[in-house]
C-alpha cells in the first residue's frame, strides 16, 4: 500500500490462519521502496486541489500498478521465501469525496492486473468502495484489526494511526466500539517542510524543524477552528481538505511566520486534535502506529496531552508500528477470500458489514477457500516468528 504521504510503497508479509474464531497473524518482515521520482511527481501534480484529466488519472493508475507490482514480486522473493496465496493492494487513494460529512465515493488507484502478471497470484484490491456502497464512511478499516485485537484489555484502548491523516479506534469492552479520522497527522507538518525547503525535504525527519521551533497560539487557534474537528463521528477527511494552499491560506490570516515555528505549530495540531478524541471518548491508553511514531517531538506533545494515560507504540504488543497498515490490509484480504466481512459498521458508519474488495485470479485457477462454519472471527492474536 501507500499511504495518503504517497512517499513509498510499504508491503508487508504474513503468515495468517483462522481457528475457532480466533485469526492468528505471524509477522514476517515488510520492505518499503520509494516511489520512483517522476511518477511520485506526476502523483503529485494531479491531486487536490489541483485540476487533472483522464489521461493523466490512466497513466497513474498504470505506472502505481506497476510500481506495486515490482515491490510485491520483491517482498514474495525476500519475506515468503518466494510462495505465497495472496496479495491484497490497498492502492494510491487520490480522491476521498466528501459531502455534507457523508461520504459519497471514494477513489484508489494502481491496476492490480500488473500485480497478478508480474507475480502470478490473485490480487484483492478496492477495499473501500463496497464500505461506500453500504452507507459507510470506507475508512478507518483498520478498524475491524483493531477491535479484534485490543478486545480484552482493561478499560478503553484506543488504536492510533499516525498517517497523513491520523484516525483512531476506541476498542473498549463496554459499548460499541468507534473508529474516526482524528484530523492531520503528518499531512499538513510534510507540506509546509516541503514548502519551506524548497522540496530539498520531503518531512520532518526525527521532528528537527518542530524541536528548533515555537508553537505559536493564534495560528493553532485558528487552525482547531476548523469545523471539522466539531462532527461527530463516524467521519474521514483527507488531503482534499488539508493540503498546501490550506496551510497558506492560514499562515495569510494570522501573519508572518517562521518556518520553524509553522512546523512546531502543526505538530502541537496533530497531538492536540487526536488528544481531544481520546479525551472525549474516555480512551485509557494509547497505542500508536505508523510513520509519525518516527517523530519524537510529536510523541512527546502527545504524551504532555495526555497526562495520566499510557501512550505506547503497537511495537510493544508485538504488531511492528511501521507495518501494521500494511499488515491490516493482508488480513482484510484474507478476510475477502474466505468470504468473511472486513468491516465493524459501529466503525464506518455503514449500514452493514460488508465483503471488501474486487479480487483478480492469478496464473492458476482461482478456488477460493471457504469456512465451514462462514462465521467472523471473534479476536486477533499476533504471534512472534
Amino acid at each position: 500500500m501507500s499511504g495518503t504521504s504517497y512517499d513509498a510503497i510499504d508491503a508487508a508479509a504474513a503468515d495468517v490462519f483462522l481457528e475457532d474464531g480466533t485469526l492468528v497473524l505471524t509477522p514476517l518482515g515488510m520492505i518499503s521502496r520509494p516511489y520512483p521520482a517522476d511518477l511520485q511527481a506526476e502523483l503529485a501534480a494531479a491531486l487536490p486541489p489541483a485540476p487533472t484529466t483522464m489521461e493523466a488519472v490512466c497513466r497513474l493508475d498504470t505506472g502505481i500498478g506497476r510500481a506495486f507490482a515490482a515491490t510485491a514480486r520483491e517482498a514474495v522473493a525476500k519475506l515468503c521465501g518466494g510462495r505465497a496465496d495472496l496479495l491484497a493492494s490497498h492502492g494510491q487513494t487520490v480522491f476521498h469525496w466528501v459531502d455534507g460529512g457523508a461520504v459519497r465515493g471514494t477513489l484508489q488507484i494502481g491496476q492490480p492486473a500488473w500485480i497478478a502478471e508480474a507475480t502470478g497470484l490473485p490480487v484483492v484490491s478496492d477495499f473501500r468502495a463496497r464500505d461506500v456502497a453500504a452507507g459507510g464512511q470506507g475508512a478507518p478499516l483498520v478498524s475491524i484489526v483493531d477491535t479484534l485485537w485490543l478486545q480484552g484489555r482493561p478499560g478503553s484502548p484506543v488504536a492510533l494511526n499516525l498517517g497523513g491523516i491520523g484516525n483512531i479506534t476506541i476498542a473498549g469492552s463496554c459499548g460499541e466500539p468507534l473508529a474516526f479520522d482524528t484530523g492531520p497527522a503528518n499531512a499538513l507538518i510534510d507540506a509546509a517542510v516541503r514548502h519551506f525547503t524548497g522540496g530539498r525535504l520531503p518531512f520532518d525527519r526525527d521532528g528537527a524543524m518542530a524541536a528548533r521551533g515555537t508553537v505559536r497560539a493564534p495560528l493553532l487557534r485558528h487552525l482547531l477552528a476548523d469545523p471539522y474537528y466539531a462532527r461527530p463521528a463516524p467521519k474521514t477527511t483527507g488531503k482534499e481538505l488539508f493540503h498546501l494552499p490550506y496551510l497558506l491560506a492560514a499562515l495569510g490570516r494570522t501573519g508572518d511566520v517562521p518556518a520553524d515555528d509553522v512546523v512546531a505549530t502543526l505538530t502541537a495540531l496533530t497531538a492536540r486534535t487526536v488528544a481531544d478524541a481520546v479525551r472525549a471518548h474516555g480512551g485509557t491508553e494509547v497505542i500508536a502506529s505508523g510513520g509519525g511514531v518516527a517523530n519524537p517531538v510529536l510523541m512527546r506533545m502527545l504524551a504532555a496531552e495526555l497526562p495520566g494515560v499510557p501512550v505506547r507504540t503497537s511495537d510493544e504488543l508485538g504488531l511492528p508500528s511501521a507495518a501494521k497498515e500494511s499488515l491490516a490490509f493482508a488480513l482484510l484480504g484474507f478476510l475477502t477470500l474466505h468470504g468473511l466481512p472486513g468491516t465493524v459498521p459501529a466503525c464506518t458508519g455503514a449500514s452493514r458489514a460488508c465483503v471488501l474488495g474486487s479480487l483478480t485470479p492469478g496464473a492458476a485457477p482461482l478456488r477460493p477457500p471457504v469456512p465451514a462454519d462462514g462465521i467472523p472471527p471473534r479476536r486477533l492474536v499476533v504471534r512472534g516468528r
